[in-house]
């Protein structure tokens, strides 16, 4: 397998972070004799920094000529003051649309090792493995018109969720698709009881199930979706939803995984994949070797399987990430009151990198005999 990877560690914790999911790639590489192109560039604010600008031609046109993206993070306090076109956020948001993904794939897992680190009881996150599927380009977020206005003194600000059949369609697709291969079952989310966006949305779901019988599909009003990924998290396998709603269930669920730091995800669907970790850049202990780097590692893992179609590498490396964990290795965000071993940035990269090792010789050994 010949891969091409860009590399953006951006602000904050992302250069630690990413650096250890390149480290761990480089050793699926070398075990599995793949040739990876890892070419590095700047984003966010550290591009801001060097090229005054979030999202320099240079590095869009090297992400545009990679086979997948791998960003750490991007954000940092110390662009609060500029205006939001020159922000970092701006060239992240830029990025997206720049690849064209619309499904955002984030899976949310209860690792029995972490089950004492997530504020729900053992027993209601025992088992639970979800998928979102968040529609990424479309809503709240990119619809027109958008803007503040001010009359007389008084100032009204306004944004327009807007939807078509051919967005929802889709992304609808990519959860239905995701399913087949999980639990066999999609279960959408909108308000259809109050938005003309969801009530569009329902219709085209239920439209789009016809065309993949073996999967069940159930609807969800956000609200409930919200009580029920708290109180019953095992009663959903790939929930699929627009783009304002998959971004406060997909973080409200990072609970049942015990940290945000241990939460991946890919963007898909666009002319190049785009993976990294939910929990942003950190900025108070950028530089402290003590980021939870396994949410980059998991994202490196997406890569993978959705983009090199590699299903027994990104196994093993979720597989090294649970042995790990199970072995008693704690980052500091999933070391208060657990039992462990606490360890950095570095050394949990580094525990990672060697058990993947070690899961690939089991498999050869095995195919040898």
């Amino acid at each position: 397998m010949q891969l091409r990877i860009a590399v953006l560690p951006g602000d904050g914790v992302g250069p630690e972070v990413t650096e250890q999911a390149v480290r761990v790639l480089r050793e699926v590489a070398g075990t599995h004799h793949h040739t990876f192109h890892f070419e590095e560039h700047a984003v966010g604010g550290a591009a801001i920094k060097q090229f005054r600008t979030p999202l320099p031609r240079a590095t869009l046109d090297a992400c545009l000529a990679s086979d997948a993206v791998l960003l750490g993070a991007i954000g940092s306090p110390e662009f609060d003051h500029l205006p939001p076109p020159e922000k970092p956020e701006a060239g992240l948001l830029l990025l997206r649309k720049s690849l064209g993904g619309f499904a955002n794939l984030r899976p949310i897992i209860s690792y029995p090792a972490l089950a004492a680190a997530s504020p729900l009881r053992r027993e209601i996150i025992d088992g639970a493995d979800l998928l979102f599927v968040r529609e990424l380009l479309g809503g709240l977020y990119f619809g027109e018109p958008r803007g503040i206005t001010s009359q007389n003194g008084n100032s009204t600000a306004f944004n327009t969720m807007r939807y078509s059949v051919a967005e929802i369609e889709r992304v609808a697709r990519v959860a239905f698709e995701a399913a087949i291969g999980r639990g066999r079952k999609v279960t959408s989310v909108d308000k259809a009881n109050v938005l003309e966006t969801s009530q569009l949305w329902r219709k085209t779901v239920t439209g789009i199930a016809a065309d993949y019988p073996t999967v069940a599909l159930d609807h969800l009003y956000v609200d409930a979706a919200a009580m029920h990924i708290i109180m019953n998290p095992r009663r959903f396998d790939v929930i699929l939803t627009e783009n304002l709603f998959g971004d406060i269930l997909s973080d409200e669920a990072a609970v049942i995984a015990g940290s945000l730091g241990m939460l991946a995800s890919g963007t898909v669907g666009g002319a190049v994949d785009l993976y990294e970790p939910v929990h942003g850049s950190a900025p108070d202990i950028a530089g402290s070797n003590t980021a939870n780097p396994l949410g980059a590692i998991a994202s490196a893992a997406m890569l993978l399987r959705h983009t090199a179609k590699l299903e027994d590498e990104a196994a093993e490396v979720e597989a090294a990430i649970q042995s790990v964990l199970a072995g008693g290795h704690r980052t500091r965000d999933i070391a208060e009151g657990l039992l462990g071993q606490f360890v950095s940035t570095a050394e949990m990269g580094q525990l990672v990198t060697e058990a993947v090792a070690e899961f690939a010789d089991m498999r050869y050994a095995y195919h040898a005999v």
